[in-house]
C-alpha cells in the first residue's frame, strides 16, 4: 500500500487498525472516510512530533513578576488540547519562582504557541464551531465538529466560544473606532487590482427586530428593538449565457448595530475606509428617504459619494400621492402614478414635481389627500440632488 506500513510506526496498533480499514473500504465514501481517519491520525502524529522537538530545545525562562528572579523549571509536564484532529498531548518544560512567590507555573512553549493554560480546545476548531454556528444551531454545530474532531462536542462550548469570539471582535471593533476618532486611518483590507478599480456602493437601512425581555428566558413581552445596518459593495459585471450584462455584488461586507443612526455612522465610516473609499473611483450611496440615514450620509460621504435615493422608494411614495389623489381603486390613480414613475426615471423629476404642486392647488381636493401631497411633494424635493436617475444610469 504505497510502502505505507514501512514509513509508519509498526509499534502503534491503532495506525495500523486505521490502514487495514481503508485497505478493506469498497465503496467510495467508504474509502475516503477510512482515509480521512489515517489522515487525522498523521497530523497527530506530525504535530505532536514537532512540539516534542520544540520542548527538547533550551528555553529562556522570563523573569518573575514579583521578585524579578529568573523563573526555575521543576521538569516536564504534560498537556493536552482538543485539535480539529483529535486531541494533542505533548510535554513541556514548566517553570517556578525559586522565591517561592505566589505565582503559577509558567510554561514557555505554551506562550509561544499561543495557548493560556485554562484552554483545552485548539483556536482551529473553536474557530470552525463560531463559523458553523452562524448556520446551524449549536448542537447541530457540536455534532459536526465531532466529525472532524472524533470527539463528542457539547453545544454549551460552541456557545462560549461565540461569546469569547464576540468580545474579542468587539474589542478590537472599540480599538479601531478609537483610533479613527484620533485621526488615524484604519489599515485598507487587500483587495485585487481588478476589484480595487470597480466602483464601491453603499447603503444603510433600519429594521425592528423582537428581542426576549430576559437574555435566555422566553417568558415575558417581546421587546422591539432598532437595528441600523449596512452594505458595503464593489459593483462588477457578469455576462449571463444569453450574453446580457448584468450588475454582480463584489467583495461585499456587513455592519449592523442594535441602535441608532448615529451608533451606525462611527462603524460604516471605519468600514468604508476599510473597503477603499478614499481610492475608489467612483462611490455611490443607496437608501431610503429615512432622515437619520442621509444625515449618516452627509456626515460621512457626502464628500466621496454620490447620493441617490432608491427608485423603490420613491415610486412607492409617488403611489401614496396617486392614490390619495385620484383613490387607488381607479384606473386614473393607475395611470397618472405609471406615468409619474416613467418619468421619474428618464430624467424629468421636476415635471414630476410640477404636478404634484398643481394637484395641491387643484380645488376640492380633500384635506387628508392635500395633507398626503404636500408630504410626498416635500420627500421628494429634499432629495431633488438624489433622483437624477437618468444621469445615474448614463454613468454606469
Amino acid at each position: 500500500m504505497l510502502c505505507l506500513h514501512d514509513s509508519i510506526r509498526h509499534d502503534d496498533p491503532s495506525v495500523q487498525h486505521l490502514l487495514r480499514a481503508v485497505e478493506e473500504a469498497h465503496a467510495l465514501p467508504t474509502l475516503v472516510l477510512a482515509a480521512w481517519q489515517v489522515a487525522r491520525a498523521l497530523t497527530v502524529h506530525l504535530v505532536e512530533a514537532v512540539l516534542a522537538e520544540r520542548a527538547r530545545r533550551p528555553t529562556a525562562w522570563p523573569p518573575c513578576p514579583a521578585c524579578g528572579m529568573a523563573l526555575r523549571s521543576k521538569g516536564f509536564a504534560t498537556r493536552q488540547v482538543m485539535s480539529l484532529c483529535g486531541p494533542i498531548q505533548w510535554r513541556r518544560r514548566v517553570g517556578r519562582c525559586p522565591q517561592g512567590c505566589a505565582l503559577v507555573q509558567v510554561a514557555p512553549l505554551d506562550d509561544a504557541l499561543g495557548v493560556p493554560s485554562y484552554q483545552r480546545t485548539s483556536g482551529e476548531l473553536q474557530a470552525l464551531g463560531c463559523v458553523l454556528a452562524v448556520f446551524v444551531p449549536f448542537a447541530t454545530a457540536a455534532r459536526l465538529l465531532g466529525w472532524s474532531s472524533g470527539s463528542v462536542g457539547s453545544p454549551r462550548a460552541v456557545w462560549w466560544w461565540v461569546q469569547a469570539a464576540g468580545h474579542q471582535a468587539m474589542e478590537h471593533l472599540q480599538t479601531d473606532l478609537a483610533t479613527m476618532a484620533q485621526g488615524h486611518e484604519p489599515t485598507p483590507e487587500p483587495l485585487a487590482a481588478e476589484c480595487a478599480a470597480l466602483p464601491l456602493a453603499l447603503g444603510a437601512a433600519g429594521v425592528m427586530v423582537p428581542f426576549r425581555p430576559e437574555g435566555g428566558q422566553p417568558r415575558g413581552k417581546i421587546r422591539w428593538r432598532e437595528i441600523k445596518g449596512g452594505v458595503l459593495a464593489r459593483l462588477g459585471q457578469h455576462r449571463t449565457r444569453t450574453g446580457q450584462v448584468v450588475t454582480r455584488l463584489v467583495q461585499r461586507r456587513l455592519v449592523a448595530v442594535v441602535g441608532d443612526s448615529e451608533m451606525l455612522t462611527p462603524r460604516l465610516g471605519l468600514e468604508a475606509v476599510r473597503q477603499g473609499i478614499l481610492r475608489a473611483p467612483q462611490v455611490v450611496w443607496l437608501s431610503d428617504g429615512g432622515r437619520g440615514l442621509w444625515r449618516l450620509f452627509e456626515a460621512r460621504f457626502a464628500r466621496h459619494a454620490t447620493g441617490v435615493l432608491d427608485f423603490y422608494h420613491a415610486a412607492q411614495n409617488l403611489w401614496k400621492a396617486a392614490a390619495a389623489w385620484l383613490d387607488g381603486r381607479t384606473s386614473q390613480a393607475r395611470r397618472w402614478c405609471s406615468w409619474a414613475r416613467h418619468r421619474l426615471r428618464h430624467g424629468m423629476p421636476d415635471g414630476v414635481l410640477a404636478d404634484l404642486a398643481d394637484a395641491w392647488d387643484v380645488e376640492g381636493v380633500p384635506a387628508p389627500a392635500r395633507d398626503t401631497l404636500l408630504t410626498v411633494y416635500a420627500y421628494l424635493k429634499r432629495h431633488r440632488e438624489h433622483i437624477n436617475y437618468e444621469a445615474y444610469k448614463a454613468l454606469g
